[in-house]
């Protein structure tokens, strides 16, 4: 599980198909930290670390994951969000969220606002539970968001300078394709009320 706090970004640098198989290489500050079957989340992917070396890791994507989530979009030199999976005597920042992607959206206006940004993204959703609510959480790239515009197939978040920097929001521009994870509680609620009312 994460919390949608982003520790660093991480750079790709090789990739690398074998069948329909994608192999990602990437760098980062805590190489020497990582283990082979540690999960991490990448843009908000939980993909599972399968080769490392003093220098860079590797990981995996099927393509069930390819096709649910931006890594297509992926080039070596791509900056993508890392976040490791929360400690049990860790504090929860964000919110619960599991690295498994509900689908992507594309962003069709950022808007600058004296310090901070408004980033707005449309998507076509798959299922009922596939929605945000106004002020509710969202994770997009792996970053835990709050909705501060929500429509039925769009929504908006504000990004504070710190996550612009740190993030790889600050590469983000119309037309670029994000990972979208939908509250986990919210989806929950959705699926038992749809049991429930028999729809």
């Amino acid at each position: 599980m994460f919390s949608g706090i982003v520790e660093e970004t991480a750079t790709v640098t090789r990739l690398e198909k074998e069948q329909e198989n994608l192999h990602i290489t990437l760098t980062c500050s805590f190489v020497n930290e990582l283990s082979v079957d540690q999960s991490i989340s990448h843009d908000g992917v939980c993909l599972t670390v399968v080769k490392k070396t003093d220098k860079d890791y590797t990981v995996t994507a099927i393509l069930e994951t390819l096709q649910k989530t931006n890594l297509n979009y992926w080039k070596v030199g791509s900056k993508v969000n890392l976040e490791r999976s929360v400690r049990a005597d860790g504090r929860l920042d964000g919110h619960m969220v599991q690295g498994h992607v509900d689908l992507t959206a594309i962003c069709t206006e950022v808007r600058e606002a004296e310090g901070s940004w408004y980033y707005t993204f449309d998507y076509e959703p798959r299922s009922e539970e596939n929605m945000t609510v106004e002020k509710g959480s969202v994770s997009v790239n792996g970053v835990s968001l709050t909705v501060v515009n929500s429509h039925e197939k769009s929504f908006q978040v504000a990004i504070i300078p710190y996550t612009y920097q740190v993030t790889n929001f600050h590469e983000i521009k119309k037309g670029t394709v994000v990972n979208i994870e939908f509250d986990i509680i919210g989806k929950y609620i959705a699926r038992i009320l749809k049991k429930q009312l028999g729809i």
